[in-house]
């Protein structure tokens, strides 16, 4: 999730201060990643820094507001026009935890992918019930708000199916033989980092 392109859009707007630009950000994504402050104002500060905003008034009240520059406006476009790209080095916690769980003597995977399944049906059902009480929007702000949950519900839908998936592979490989821990290597690793290989390269 882009913060800086997100600020940037607000901004797009019209001026605002740290804390507003807080509420207006929490506003529009219905309060599912909350912002602290000191995160906006870093953020703002590298938005100054990079030429996409400047300060701007202060008001009766000490409030310094800050407002997009015409670069920043090219970037708020730019980054509205352009595909979310999501690269396979994001690193998934629940990817990683069966990736080494399958890897390690004593584990019972089966029972890991079934804890997961229970609290990815439990969320979805939360999920669906929140949708249901507001299922027709009335307000931009609950049509933006509904856009996220629609996202978080598809999300946890396709989390149980690719832990259904991972259970018959589980099956497969056992079946096979495959699916035996991995002892720890011994051999004194090299130093430095290690050279990529084709495919990653690719």
């Amino acid at each position: 999730m882009s913060v800086r392109q997100s600020l940037l859009a607000i901004l797009d707007q019209g001026p605002c201060y740290g804390y507003q630009l807080r509420a207006e950000f929490d506003r529009r994504t219905g309060s599912t990643w909350p912002l602290n402050v000191g995160q906006i104002y870093n953020t703002l500060d590298r938005l100054e820094r990079d030429g996409l905003v400047q300060k701007a008034d202060i008001d009766a009240d000490g409030q310094n507001y800050v407002e997009i520059t015409d670069a920043g406006r090219a970037e708020v476009a730019e980054w509205l026009g352009s595909p979310v790209v999501r690269t396979m080095a994001t690193r998934d916690e629940l990817a990683i935890k069966l990736a080494i769980a399958v890897t390690l003597p004593g584990v019972d995977i089966a029972r890991v992918i079934q804890v997961q399944r229970t609290q990815a049906m439990r969320t979805l059902q939360e999920l669906t019930r929140t949708k249901n009480a507001t299922a027709d929007p009335e307000s931009s702000e609950q049509l933006a708000w509904l856009l996220v949950i629609d996202s978080l519900i598809f999300a946890a839908e396709a989390e149980a199916r690719w832990l259904d998936h991972s259970e018959h592979r589980l099956a497969r490989a056992r079946a096979a033989g495959l699916a035996a821990p991995l002892p720890l290597n011994t051999a004194v690793p090299k130093r430095g980092r290690p050279a990529k290989t084709t495919a990653a390269s690719a």
